[in-house]
């Protein structure tokens, strides 16, 4: 049941932050999950280093947006040379 709700959770926040970083027209939903589930892995391990620890499915959310915004930054950043 949890690995459901990671892949719901993952899906919206990779096309939550997809939609934040313009980069969703390019991709399809199976590459929004992936972001996703990738971001909130990031994000787990992002967020406890600065001091922050959000909880709940609202946090986890949170959590995961942040993570795959900061992803797919990156990964404009290497593929254009530039952050959107």
């Amino acid at each position: 049941m949890e690995f459901l709700i990671m892949l719901i959770v993952g899906g919206i926040a990779g096309w939550l932050a997809s939609m934040v970083m313009k980069t969703n027209a390019q991709q399809g939903i199976i590459l929004n999950v992936i972001v996703g589930i990738i971001g909130g892995f990031l994000g787990g391990i992002l967020l406890p280093m600065l001091g922050m620890q959000l909880t709940g499915w609202l946090g986890y959310l949170i959590t995961a947006l942040i993570g795959a915004i900061v992803l797919l930054a990156i990964v404009n950043l290497f593929r254009r040379g530039k952050v959107r």
